[in-house]
């Protein structure tokens, strides 16, 4: 025996799934689903198709799913933008490559002898006398 009520709706599955993948929320998807009078589709009739097409809510898939090929076409055009572009490249390098700018620093550590050399040294600069002998006598 055949089963009353209307037929289920159907949606074209691959344009679901790059919708989902471009970001569009479930608003705009039906939208995109629009009847001949240009009606978009109904909320509810899209959830329910989700469910029975993906085994999920449309929640569930749009967190799996959303933005993914929106991510490829940017990453692709970047990859592109590369060739032409220094910075684009040099960002690309420290996004995915592991590449830093790296800043070298020499720390030299001296004894407290020698720092005190060094200060016997200037002070005698300053004072114009001339420059102090290992005993800090002015020479």
């Amino acid at each position: 025996m055949a089963k009353a009520g209307r037929p289920k709706k159907e949606f074209d599955k691959r344009a679901f799934v790059d919708l989902v993948g471009l970001g569009c929320d479930q608003k705009d998807i039906c939208w995109y689903f629009r009847d001949e009078t240009g009606k978009p589709a109904n909320v509810n009739t899209l959830t329910r198709w989700c469910k029975r097409t993906f085994k999920m809510t449309f929640q569930d898939f749009f967190r799996e799913n959303s933005g993914v090929a929106l991510r490829i076409k940017l990453r692709k055009n970047q990859l592109k933008l590369s060739e032409k572009s220094a910075a684009m490249a040099i960002f690309l390098g420290k996004q995915y490559l592991g590449q830093t700018d790296k800043v070298e620093q020499t720390i030299s550590v001296i004894s407290d002898e020698t720092r005190e050399q060094v200060s016997r040294l200037l002070d005698g600069l300053d004072t114009g006398n001339g420059s102090p002998d290992s005993e800090g006598n002015t020479v």
